[in-house]
């Protein structure tokens, strides 16, 4: 049997661009289509817990189970991440939209959320969707960021609706079928 190549209408006209020679935003604004969910990272550091709102997290590995973010390297939160030895990921839920907006201007927003200590002291959010627990097994540079890379050692869930973010802009999901 032979494959059909399927012509699919372009619906409007595509932009190309080199992004070493384009306005950084443009290339901002290309990644920005890719929806994506939304996390919230927290460590423990001896000023107390601390967080950061992020999508940069991805799974790696089922065997051994393998996780990796990356943090911003222009963040003032930056140093306490590279450092942590232990760290939790939480896929955050579209109820906690608040929470996630709390974390992304500031690391301190526990105080507007509860949340209990985990394994080594590291801050554990209540009501998120997955929570992985981590422990860092490398880091590597990746431009402007750098890439950690996790051995997760305990995973917890909840059923609910996920947060997601595209195009800048938070959301929710709608099934195609």
């Amino acid at each position: 049997m032979k494959a059909e190549r399927i012509a699919w209408p372009m619906t409007a006209k595509a932009d190309s661009f080199d992004p070493h020679q384009a306005d950084p935003r443009a290339f901002r604004e290309a990644l920005g289509r890719f929806g994506t969910g939304v996390t919230v990272i927290t460590c423990a550091t001896r000023d107390g817990p601390l967080g950061i709102t992020a999508n940069s997290f991805s799974s790696l590995s089922l065997d051994p189970p393998l996780v990796l973010w990356a943090p911003a390297k222009s963040s003032a939160r930056y140093p306490h991440f590279m450092a942590a030895e232990r760290f939790a990921i939480h896929v955050m839920g579209r109820d906690q939209f608040d929470t996630c907006r709390g974390f992304a201007r500031d690391g301190d927003a526990f105080d507007r959320i509860a949340w209990e200590e985990g394994e080594g002291g590291v801050p554990l959010i209540s009501g998120s969707l997955s929570c992985f627990e981590c422990a860092t097994t490398a880091t590597h540079d990746g431009g402007d960021h750098s890439i950690i890379v996790a051995r997760v050692t305990r995973v917890t869930t909840r059923a609910g609706e996920p947060l997601l973010f595209f195009g800048g802009a938070y959301g929710t999901f709608d099934p195609a079928s």
